[in-house]
């Protein structure tokens, strides 16, 4: 009897039974692991961002650069999880904010408690979230690149990695208002890109341009960036993370991971193409540094609706970012007079505003029903969802420019946001950190 037990407790059912009950733990298990790995691409997203915006600067200023995208990761890793956190999953305060879990939240009952809801533990929604948090403040940094003071740039990343990103993470990720209301963000067009945007346009023009960027007239002159090749090299590196940007903010190795890689690559591949012919039209040559922005701003059309569109929907999202990079660089350059060295304003701000106003547009009945929103107009869906995604566009907006033109003007009034004439001139890497980046590189004066 004894031997026929023991046989009996490894019968198939009892097995079925065992896996079974193990079940959650295991697919627990697979969905941090899928997490931490899409975070650990959308963290080495920063070394993506830095290539970009060192190519697209000048060689005088390459260290300065580096510094700010590594100091804007760190800065905004210990601000988050101190304060951020707090703010955008803390306890709802009427739906605006956030206000609990605070200093230490990896021991605070709300925090785990976030954690669980989010399927994952809490390391690894906290590390998924903070590199979130640190795109939206390196944004910046390329608007304003070649003439802003390292100490000004280190203050105001850290305001927008305490407070400016964690509100609108919260009314969008946290439970806040704008969730209620069926607004629909899946990986962050407005969260993070729209967000980052509005700082840099404000940042930038408070800024003023780089000397010589604008002749007596006011006519924008090129300052060429003194490596496309590390440009070129940044674009690839982002658009390899973003592979953890959209797909990774399923948060769940079992989710629509695959279609979701498909629409993003879609539309980053489709912006590049039309990108490529439009200004092969317009400017008589294919521009390289506009093709590579093409992409950058492909994706960023599609973070958003990325979930709930078609292959297809994707496709159009991306011929529409590849003509519209091109329509808003020259207006922030030729008619706002706003100089933004690599573009930032117009692939993070300006797609940022496309891609949320596309899931109004292109998200499919089924698709959007399946994460509770309502179907695009073009697919009969009428336009609540596309009211939805404007009034979220323009409540981010009202958040942002205001807390930006304060933060920015009040550091321009204290401690000073812009570098001497002396200092631009000469290159910030030599008086703001003392090294050259290329010491045996003699760079035209320009």
């Amino acid at each position: 009897m004894g031997v026929m037990a023991l046989t009996l407790c490894f019968c198939g059912a009892c097995a079925a039974e065992e896996v079974t009950s193990a079940a959650p733990d295991i697919v627990k298990a697979m969905n941090v692991m899928w997490t931490l790995i899409a975070a650990m691409l959308v963290f080495f997203m920063q070394a993506g961002f830095a290539m970009v915006e060192t190519g697209f600067t000048r060689a005088k200023n390459a260290t300065n650069i580096i510094m700010k995208n590594l100091m804007d990761f760190a800065i905004g890793s210990v601000a988050f999880y101190l304060i951020g956190f707090g703010f955008m999953f803390g306890k709802d305060a009427g739906g605006f904010i956030g206000f609990s879990s605070f200093i230490n939240p990896a021991t605070d009952a709300h925090a785990l408690g976030v954690a669980e809801d989010w399927g994952l533990n809490f390391g690894t929604l906290m590390f998924f979230q903070t590199v979130f948090c640190a795109t939206a403040a390196t944004i910046v940094s390329g608007a304003m690149a070649e003439r802003t003071k390292f100490s000004a740039y280190c203050i105001y990343s850290l305001v927008i990695s305490l407070i400016i990103y964690p509100v609108i993470g919260h009314w969008i990720w946290g439970g806040g208002w704008l969730s209620q209301m069926g607004f629909h963000d899946f990986a962050g067009s407005t969260v993070v890109h729209s967000v980052g945007g509005w700082c840099a346009l404000i940042g930038a023009s408070i800024l003023g341009p780089r000397i010589g960027k604008y002749d007596a007239n006011g006519k924008p002159r090129a300052i060429p960036g003194h490596s496309i090749t590390l440009g070129a090299l940044g674009v690839f590196i982002l658009w390899f993370g973003w592979f953890g940007f959209n797909p990774g903010s399923t948060v769940s190795a079992f989710g629509n991971i695959g279609h979701i890689a498909l629409t993003t690559n879609m539309a980053a591949a489709a912006a590049c193409v039309v990108t490529m012919c439009f200004t092969w039209i317009r400017y008589h040559k294919p521009d390289v540094s506009m093709t590579l922005n093409a992409a950058l701003a492909g994706l960023v059309a599609i973070t958003a609706p990325c979930d709930v569109v078609s292959p297809l929907g994707a496709l159009v999202i991306g011929v529409i970012a590849g003509i519209m990079v091109v329509v808003i660089v020259e207006f922030v350059d030729k008619k706002l007079k706003v100089d933004d060295p690599v573009g930032a304003v117009a692939v993070h701000l300006g797609h940022g505003i496309i891609g949320t106003l596309c899931v109004g547009l292109f998200a499919t009945p089924e698709l959007a029903e399946s994460v509770g929103i309502g179907a695009g107009l073009f697919y009969g869906g009428g336009f609540k969802q596309l009211g939805v995604q404007a009034l979220g566009i323009l409540s981010t907006a009202a958040w942002v420019v205001p807390l930006a033109i304060i933060m920015f003007t009040v550091i321009k009034k204290t401690i000073g946001l812009r570098v001497t004439r002396e200092e631009e001139t000469a290159g910030l890497d030599i008086y703001e950190h003392g090294a050259e980046a290329y010491p045996d590189f003699v760079e035209k004066s320009v």
